[in-house]
């Protein structure tokens, strides 16, 4: 199976997901919000650099919300483990749960990884930001944990 490679000005997959909490989040009702979401992909739940992203969004939080966009982060961990990440670090954002990989092959973020030589499946960090009318405004997959908020607090001119 090919690997999806979306680019700006692709339609977003569409999509309704469940998070920690069991609430839905559906695409469409945000565009009919008029919201941009940010979804992102990391691989796992309180790990070192997964941890300095999510706390990087959770300190922008309230700049990105006066620019009407909505954060959604998404890995293959559990609900639990989402519940437990959410609350140590104190994140003002919901996760998405993905266990079956849904989400990852959508947005084509499940990738052929290489590491020390070895080659394995796994989620590649990539972040996508949607436009209210559903296409994809800005897109970056094997994304640096460090800095990478700021640079796309940049490339969105986020004040």
């Amino acid at each position: 199976m090919d690997t999806v490679q979306l680019t700006p000005g692709d339609q977003a997959p569409r999509f309704t997901v469940k998070d920690q909490l069991g609430q839905e989040h559906n695409l469409e009702d945000y565009m009919n919000q008029e919201k941009s979401v940010i979804v992102y992909f990391y691989p796992k739940d309180s790990t070192p650099g997964c941890t300095t992203q999510a706390c990087d969004f959770r300190d922008n939080m309230a700049r990105l919300q006066q620019q009407g966009y909505v954060v959604l982060g998404v890995s293959k961990d559990s609900e639990k483990s989402h519940v437990n990440f959410i609350n140590k670090q104190d994140l003002n954002f919901p996760l998405l749960m993905d266990e079956e990989l849904h989400l990852h092959h959508l947005f084509g973020t499940w990738r052929l990884k290489k590491n020390y030589g070895k080659e394995y499946m796994g989620c590649a960090r990539s972040t996508f930001v949607i436009s209210p009318d559903g296409t994809i405004a800005w897109c970056r997959y094997n994304v640096k944990a460090k800095g990478h908020v700021d640079m796309l607090l940049r490339e969105l001119s986020v004040a």
